[in-house]
């Protein structure tokens, strides 16, 4: 299977240019390509809107482009090593479906590209007033279309879906809905970390349907761990905790996907795990962890949600207690805009425990954070009510969430996106997929 996948202010972008302007008309997208889990994804980086001198021809039932035009875009994607998406519209409200003349235009175009740039997939893609569908350029092989921001909607191309075992979820299906319900069962879920939160995370999604997991985690169950890992127990001590929680997905659900990888996300062999999810949560509690995760969540269009608990205490008294809970999308701001993350963290987080004592800037040890189970287990229900939102259309708009435990308060956080961001713009990381390594350990 294939999939493109779209910002979704791209996708908005495509539809208010190439739609209700009376004649067809016409974009290009550049694409990165991603191959993981045996699924492949054209990550659709940048897109170029043709003047009208572009046309050779142009009107209410035709678009076409001059081969000018056609020559110096795959020139470009050529030089960047990118694939193309030719994309034009159709008149009328129908569905949107290819036509003998658009098969006859893209048989010419991947011949062209076969002899200049065969080296990467290249794409066609239809929008309507009804919706979008895209195929393989010059075949009838169809693409998966997604779009990711505040929201993952798939437009065109749904899994296939069965309404077997939906009675499981009926309380659910009367507030989701049926479609929410079977798009719940289609998704691929990484969760990365599973401590307090993670294993909580882990739960609830077994619950809420989902039924294809990635599991990551390079730690142990150790006594300390008893207080809040959900489900484990004294004869755990010792086993890996991705393999505690996995014994919780396959006890509620025997026939669930459990990839479980034991090992540190801030490597880039085990980050590359994450790359065939449609949907990551982040439950570590290191900076360095987490810039690994928002890099993969923007360069690689896979929606993030963050999150993490924390309790500060002065001379035995208590004085805060919050829960953060943050999407990380395109459109969205990352960490780094934020202001949460720590360079100088970062880097102890990469070090080796070697470098670590070597280096003067950071002598001694950090010593454990607090953490209780029921502040866990709030700030876990907060994310997955929020993945709900994300992914199976739950009314709730706030992508940025700060619980002050102490307060009895949850509120929505604004921030804004820093345009040259090296994560989260154009000019950084987003979608750039292969193409730029990731911010990690080599080994």
């Amino acid at each position: 299977m294939t999939e493109l996948i779209l910002s979704r202010l791209d996708a908005e972008a495509l539809r208010s240019k190439l739609i209700g302007h009376g004649n067809e008309r016409c974009a290009i997208l550049f694409t990165t390509t991603v191959e993981a889990g045996g699924i492949r994804r054209l990550l659709s980086r940048e897109m170029e809107i043709p003047e009208s001198d572009d046309y050779a021809s142009s009107g209410p039932l035709e678009a076409e482009l001059k081969p000018a035009f056609v020559a110096r875009v795959t020139m470009r994607a050529r030089r960047d090593g990118t694939g193309l998406v030719f994309v034009h519209s159709h008149p009328g409200d129908d569905s949107p479906r290819f036509s003998k003349v658009d098969a006859m235009g893209e048989e010419r175009l991947a011949a062209f590209l076969a002899h200049r740039h065969a080296e990467v997939a290249h794409a066609a893609l239809l929008v309507s007033t009804a919706g979008m569908c895209a195929r393989i350029l010059g075949t009838e092989e169809p693409i998966r279309i997604i779009s990711v921001g505040s929201v993952r909607e798939v437009l065109s191309m749904p899994r296939e879906s069965h309404s077997s075992g939906l009675d499981l979820f009926d309380r659910q299906i009367r507030l989701l809905g049926e479609r929410a319900q079977q798009t719940l069962g289609s998704l691929r879920v990484a969760v990365v970390g599973l401590g307090g939160t993670g294993s909580l995370v882990t739960q609830q999604l077994v619950h809420l349907g989902i039924r294809s997991f990635i599991l990551i985690d390079p730690d142990v169950i150790e006594s300390s761990n008893l207080n809040r890992v959900t489900e484990a127990t004294v004869k755990d001590i010792g086993r890996a905790k991705v393999d505690v929680a996995a014994r919780y997905i396959s006890r509620f659900c025997d026939d669930a996907i459990v990839d479980r990888i034991q090992g540190d996300i801030m490597h880039t062999n085990v980050a590359r795990g994450l790359l065939a999810a449609d949907v990551i949560f982040g439950c570590t509690d290191s900076h360095g962890s987490r810039s690994v995760l928002q890099q993969v969540a923007y360069q690689y269009l896979i929606p993030c949600i963050d999150m993490g608990v924390i309790i500060t205490a002065t001379q035995d008294r208590i004085t805060h207690i919050y829960g953060r809970v943050q999407l990380l999308a395109p459109g969205l701001p990352c960490l780094t805009c934020g202001g949460l993350l720590d360079a100088n963290e970062v880097r102890r987080d990469m070090m080796t425990m070697f470098e670590r004592r070597a280096d003067p800037y950071f002598p001694g040890s950090q010593d454990p954070a607090p953490a209780v189970m029921s502040l866990n287990a709030t700030v876990a229900a907060i994310a997955t009510t929020m993945m709900l939102a994300v992914v199976a259309a739950f009314p709730s708009n706030a992508r940025h969430l700060l619980y002050n435990a102490m307060n009895s308060t949850l509120r929505s956080i604004a921030a804004q996106s820093q345009p040259d961001c090296y994560i989260c713009s154009r000019s950084g990381a987003l979608a750039r997929g292969d193409s730029w390594p990731l911010f990690a350990r080599s080994s």
